[in-house]
C-alpha cells in the first residue's frame, strides 16, 4: 500500500535580525555586526537580487581585525570598527585601528590608522569570492559553490554565462592572486598616519539591459524637532529609509514606488506599497501620483470577473485564516490614495488621468460583492473585518472623488457605504457582558470568527474627505468607543505597540506575524484612527510605545516584531525573518508623528486644517518641510495642544 507523501516544507528564511543591513534600491548590502563578508548565509553586495561579492574577509599584518562595533551609518550606509595588536608595543593595547564604511552601491573604504609609537610595515590582505547567485537562491540554500577568479584590471573578476561581477581597488594592489580570490599590499604607518583603501564593486549583465539605478526622489526633506528629541530622529530615519526603498517602474522608469523592505521583498508590492505612498503624503503628493501611475498600468482590462482589478499575491494571515489577497487590497486602496492625494495637492492633470482607474477599482468592487453584501477574500472564503473597512472607505472617498470632478455615481456609493454600515453592525459585531467587540472575519456560512485582531484598527481609519472632515465609519459612536477602549488595553496594547491579537486569544504567539507579534503599520493606523476619533489617551499610549520600540531598534523599525507585555527593563524582541527597513514601517513613523498634528489638507478648495492632539503626548513638536497644495507646510504643536501654521501656501485659508 503505498503511503501518501507528506507536502514539501517551505525552506526557513534565514534570520536577518542582527544583519547590518544598507538600501539604496535596487542595491543591497548585508553584513554581519562583526563586518567581514564570510560567503556564509546572505551575507553580501547585491544589486537588483544579484549577489555580486559573498565574501570580503580582511587580515591585517596576518590576523583577522578583532570587531569592537558594527552599526548603521544611515539608510545606505554602514561603518565597522575593529582593532589589531602588531605586537610593536609592549602590553594589551591594540596599536592599529581599521575603520571599514561599506555603501549600499558596492563601495567600501578600508582605513587603517596606526597608535604605534615607531613606525610599523603591514601586509593587509583580502580574500574576495562570489557565487554571483540570485537572492531567492541564497535564501533558500542553493547559491552554489563559489567561481574561480580572473584578474582583471586592479582587481578580481568573475562570470557566469549570464552575470559578471568586478571588485576593483584604488590603490591597485601590490599583488593579486586569482587562484585564491587575494589582493595584497605591504603599507607602511609611521605614528598617527592612516591609509585607505577603496573597494568598488560593479556588474554588467551580457543577456539583459542593466537594471534601471537610483530615482530622483519625490519625498521633501522634512524634519521634525521638539521637546522629545527622539522624535527628530525617528522622523529622520524614517524619511531616509523611506526613499533608500524607491524603484524605477521598468515601463516608466520616470516612476517610483517604495518596494515593499529588504532583504526579501525588494520589489512591487501593490498593497504595502499604496499604503507606505498614502502615509507619505505629508512629504509630497509625487510618490503617490508616481505609486498609482505604475499600479494603474497593470489593471485588469478586457472582459471577466477581474476587470477592473488589481494584481497582488496571497499574503499569510496566521493560523486562524487562509491567506488573503493584496490585489483585492491594492484595488480599493487605490481610490482612497487617489482622493486623499488630490486633497494634499496633486495635480489635477494627475488626477484626472487616474480617475478612470480608480473608477474601473469601483465597478470590480461592486461587482465583486457577495450575495451576503460583504465581500469576500478571496472568493468563495471569509469575509474579513478589513476587507469591509477596505471597501467601506473606497466607496466613500471614492464617492468624494466622483462628487468632485461632476462624475457620476456619487450618492449611489454613499447609499451603498451606509447599507454596508447597516450589515456590518448587523452582522460583524459581537455582544458581551464586555461591551462586545467586532470578529475578526465571517465563515461563508455566517458564523463569526471571535478573534480580537490588530486589523480590527482599520475599522477606525475612515480617511477624510472635503474640508478635511473625518469620514463615517463602520461603526457608530458606541462601538467605536468601545473599540477604543480594547485597542488601548493591555491585551492589545503591548506596551511596546499594538498586538496583531489579543494576548488572551486562542492560538496567540508573541512571534506570530498575524497571531501577536505587532505590526508598525498596524499601530501607525491605529494611533492616527484613535485619534482623528478623539480617542487621545489611547492614541498616545501606542505612540509613546511605539516610539518606544523605534528607539530599541535604533529608529528603524521592522515590519513586525514580537513583545510579551511590557515590565521595567523589557525590550522588545527582534522577528529573525522580518524586513528592516519596510516601507509600512518607515512610513509608520512620517504617519504618526504628523497625526500629533493633525494636519487636514484640503487643496481643491484652497484650505486646511488642524485638529493636534490636545494632550501633547511629545511635548512641544515642529514639522517642517512638508508639502500641501505642492508648496513648502510647516506646522508648530505646543506644549498645551495648540497648533499654528508657521509656513503654507498664499492660496491656502486655515480652516475649522
Amino acid at each position: 500500500m503505498a503511503h501518501p507523501v507528506p507536502p514539501a516544507r517551505r525552506p526557513e528564511l534565514p534570520p536577518v535580525h542582527d544583519a547590518v543591513i544598507c538600501v539604496a534600491a535596487p542595491c543591497l548590502v548585508i553584513s554581519p555586526e562583526h563586518g567581514q563578508l564570510t560567503g556564509r548565509g546572505l551575507d553580501g553586495i547585491y544589486r537588483a537580487g544579484r549577489r555580486l561579492l559573498s565574501r570580503c574577509v580582511l587580515r591585517v599584518g596576518g590576523r583577522d581585525p578583532v570587531a569592537v562595533q558594527g552599526r548603521s551609518m544611515g539608510a545606505d550606509r554602514a561603518a565597522f570598527t575593529a582593532t589589531v595588536r602588531t605586537g610593536a608595543e609592549v602590553g594589551p593595547d591594540p596599536d592599529i585601528r581599521v575603520e571599514r564604511v561599506r555603501h549600499a552601491d558596492g563601495t567600501e573604504r578600508i582605513t587603517l590608522r596606526s597608535y604605534a609609537a615607531r613606525p610599523v610595515r603591514l601586509p593587509v590582505e583580502l580574500s574576495l569570492g562570489t557565487d554571483l547567485a540570485e537572492l531567492a537562491a541564497v535564501a533558500g540554500g542553493r547559491a552554489g559553490a563559489e567561481l574561480p577568479a580572473v584578474v582583471h584590471a586592479a582587481g578580481l573578476r568573475w562570470s557566469t554565462g549570464e552575470a559578471q561581477a568586478v571588485t576593483t581597488a584604488e590603490p591597485a594592489p601590490d599583488d593579486a592572486l586569482a587562484s585564491s580570490g587575494l589582493l595584497r599590499w605591504q603599507v607602511e604607518l609611521g605614528p598617527g598616519e592612516t591609509r585607505t583603501i577603496e573597494l568598488r564593486t560593479t556588474t554588467a549583465d551580457r543577456t539583459a539591459r542593466a537594471p534601471a539605478g537610483q530615482v530622483a526622489n519625490p519625498l521633501s526633506e522634512a524634519r521634525a524637532e521638539g521637546d522629545d528629541p527622539r522624535a527628530e530622529i525617528w522622523f529622520r530615519t524614517s524619511v531616509e529609509d523611506l526613499g533608500a526603498l524607491l524603484l524605477r517602474d521598468t515601463a516608466e522608469p520616470a516612476d517610483a514606488y517604495a518596494a515593499a523592505g529588504v532583504p526579501w521583498r525588494l520589489g512591487l508590492a501593490p498593497a504595502e506599497s499604496l499604503w507606505a505612498a498614502r502615509m507619505a503624503l505629508p512629504l509630497g503628493t509625487g510618490l503617490a501620483g508616481a505609486t498609482l501611475r505604475t499600479l494603474a498600468r497593470t489593471q485588469i482590462t478586457g472582459q471577466g470577473p477581474d476587470v477592473g482589478k488589481i494584481p497582488g499575491p496571497l499574503r499569510g494571515a496566521g493560523p486562524q485564516l487562509p491567506p488573503g489577497c493584496t490585489g483585492t487590497e491594492a484595488t480599493l486602496a487605490f481610490p482612497v490614495v487617489l482622493a486623499e492625494a488630490w486633497r494634499w495637492g496633486l495635480p489635477e492633470a494627475e488626477v484626472a488621468r487616474l480617475l478612470p482607474t480608480a473608477e474601473r477599482c469601483l465597478g470590480w468592487l461592486r461587482r465583486a460583492m457577495g450575495g451576503d453584501g460583504f465581500l469576500a477574500d478571496p472568493d468563495p472564503g471569509p469575509r474579513r473585518c478589513e476587507t469591509q473597512a477596505h471597501a467601506h472607505r473606497a466607496a466613500l472617498l471614492g464617492a468624494d472623488l466622483l462628487a468632485g470632478w461632476g462624475r457620476d455615481g456619487a450618492e449611489e456609493w454613499r447609499g451603498w457605504a451606509a447599507g454596508l454600515r447597516e450589515r456590518f453592525r448587523a452582522g460583524f459585531w459581537i455582544d458581551g457582558p464586555d461591551g462586545g467587540r467586532p470578529a475578526a472575519a465571517l465563515h461563508p456560512d455566517g458564523r463569526p470568527l471571535p478573534r480580537l485582531s490588530g486589523a480590527a484598527a482599520h475599522l477606525l481609519d475612515t480617511g477624510l474627505t472635503s474640508g478635511g472632515r473625518p469620514a463615517p465609519g463602520l461603526l457608530d459612536r458606541v462601538r467605536t468607543e468601545q473599540l477604543a477602549r480594547l485597542l488601548g488595553a493591555p491585551a492589545m496594547d503591548s506596551g511596546w505597540g499594538l498586538r496583531s491579537m489579543a494576548a488572551r486569544e486562542p492560538g496567540h504567539n508573541p512571534f506570530g506575524h498575524r497571531s501577536g507579534a505587532v505590526r508598525a503599520y498596524e499601530s501607525a493606523v491605529a494611533i492616527g484612527g484613535l485619534a482623528q476619533a478623539g480617542f487621545e489617551k489611547e492614541a498616545a499610549g501606542l505612540l509613546r510605545g511605539l516610539l518606544d520600540a523605534a528607539e530599541r531598534f535604533g529608529y528603524r523599525l521592522p515590519e513586525m516584531y514580537a513583545a510579551e507585555q511590557r515590565t521595567a527593563g523589557s525590550a522588545p524582541f527582534p522577528h529573525p525573518a522580518a524586513c528592516r527597513p519596510a516601507a509600512v514601517a518607515a512610513a509608520a513613523g512620517v504617519h504618526v508623528l504628523t497625526a500629533l498634528a493633525g494636519v487636514r489638507p484640503d487643496a481643491p478648495a484652497g484650505t486646511v486644517a488642524l485638529a493636534p492632539l490636545s494632550g501633547a503626548p511629545l511635548g512641544a513638536l515642529r514639522l517642517s518641510g512638508l508639502r500641501v497644495a505642492g508648496e513648502p507646510f510647516a506646522v508648530r504643536v505646543s506644549r498645551l495642544g495648540l497648533g499654528m501654521v508657521e509656513e503654507a501656501a498664499d492660496a491656502l485659508q486655515l480652516g475649522g
